[in-house]
């Protein structure tokens, strides 16, 4: 591997937001008159440490995502690739795009416009490192497990307990193989470090922020709106 890592970061924007409860997908909302998208793609765009941008969007947001690219004139997105059904399959259509050249992997959904560039140079740090590593946060709250009918089964420890956000980063060869294993055993996982785990690799969880929230429901967008205006000039 070269001293200076050549990195693609692979962008999710193909979910509908069905839990926004909005006829336009949660990618597509504005924040401060700017999408949610446009904000996340930004932050790569600008980082030092990415290479190339490859943005998986669903089949009836394509043109959209081609219009955003556009107007924004991102010169590092190279790629605008159709998702799958799911959320795993979306990150295997990105990873089948990936050339020789890319070292490390970042994958970071496109809801998720508080990353920062701390963020994604630590995390390409640790993947070199480790193979593969993510970052999260500690939970506040305490967790119950709980059965079918809503009983409590069991409260874990909280201590032990991290809340995991993207990126999600690993070194090319570990997440291709990762993928293309869990493809041939139909693994399915909403993460992608499970992937990995599953494909017996070790996971390096660093920490993230708790700013750095996925905007999912309605509540999120008045939250990522009052961290918006803390932080604009």
């Amino acid at each position: 591997m070269r001293e200076r890592p050549y990195c693609t970061a692979i962008l999710l924007a193909a979910g509908k937001g069905k839990r926004m409860g909005t006829t336009v997908s949660k990618q597509f909302l504005p924040i401060c008159g700017k999408e949610i998208l446009a904000w996340t793609v930004d932050v790569f765009e600008n980082s030092p440490s990415v290479d190339e941008i490859f943005l998986v969007a669903h089949a009836d947001g394509m043109d959209d995502v081609k219009q955003m690219q556009n107007a924004y004139l991102w010169k590092k997105v190279t790629r605008i690739v159709e998702g799958g059904k799911e959320r795993q399959d979306s990150v295997y259509h990105g990873l089948r795009m990936l050339s020789e050249q890319s070292d490390v992997v970042l994958i970071h959904d496109g809801v998720r416009p508080f990353v920062t560039e701390t963020m994604i140079s630590e995390s390409i740090q640790a993947a070199r490192q480790y193979g593969a590593a993510v970052i999260g946060v500690p939970v506040k709250d305490t967790i119950k497990i709980c059965s079918a009918d809503g009983m409590a089964l069991e409260t874990p420890e909280r201590s032990s307990l991290w809340q995991i956000q993207t990126p999600q980063t690993f070194r090319r060869e570990v997440i291709v193989s990762a993928y293309q294993q869990a493809k041939e055993a139909q693994f399915l996982s909403t993460d992608d470090a499970s992937v990995a785990e599953f494909a017996g690799y070790s996971v390096k969880v660093q920490m993230g922020s708790y700013r750095n929230i996925k905007i999912t429901t309605k509540e999120d967008l008045l939250i990522a709106e009052a961290f918006w205006k803390e932080e604009l000039p």
